[in-house]
């Protein structure tokens, strides 16, 4: 039996109004780019693709984080994050031990794995990408 996944991409857009504090230039556009829908079967693994783009340079200090919101929950959990060039998959929940990463920020890929698909892993999954400053 198979299940449906939903993704979405979070980050500043050229939509998005960002206003400058005085007398600095206004903040410019990350775009973050996720499948609309992934299907998957109870047991497999399944890609969780994330990239972006940037006009500027990507940081050092770059961040990616993961986030998952369980089918019919109001609450969004973090389950992975990327900073200072590291991994760091959360310790709780239960993707702590299924997550593998496979991004590589500066190809612009934010991607992660489930291992092990379960029914409870049905949701939505937020890719959100920050490239400061």
């Amino acid at each position: 039996p198979g299940f449906g996944i939903r993704g979405r991409g979070a980050g500043v857009t050229e939509g998005d109004a960002v206003r400058p504090l005085a007398g600095l230039p206004p903040s410019l556009a990350i775009h973050v780019y996720t499948q609309r829908e992934v299907h998957g079967t109870v047991g497999s693994r399944v890609t969780l693709s994330c990239s972006f783009w940037s006009s500027e340079w990507i940081s050092e200090d770059i961040s990616i984080t993961w986030h998952f919101q369980a089918e019919g929950s109001r609450d969004s959990i973090s389950i992975f994050h990327y900073a200072k060039g590291q991994p760091y998959i959360d310790d709780v929940g239960t993707f702590k031990e299924r997550m593998e990463w496979v991004g590589n920020p500066h190809r612009k890929d934010g991607s992660i794995v489930i291992h092990n698909l379960d029914y409870t892993d049905n949701g939505t999954f937020t890719c959100d990408v920050k490239n400061p400053p």
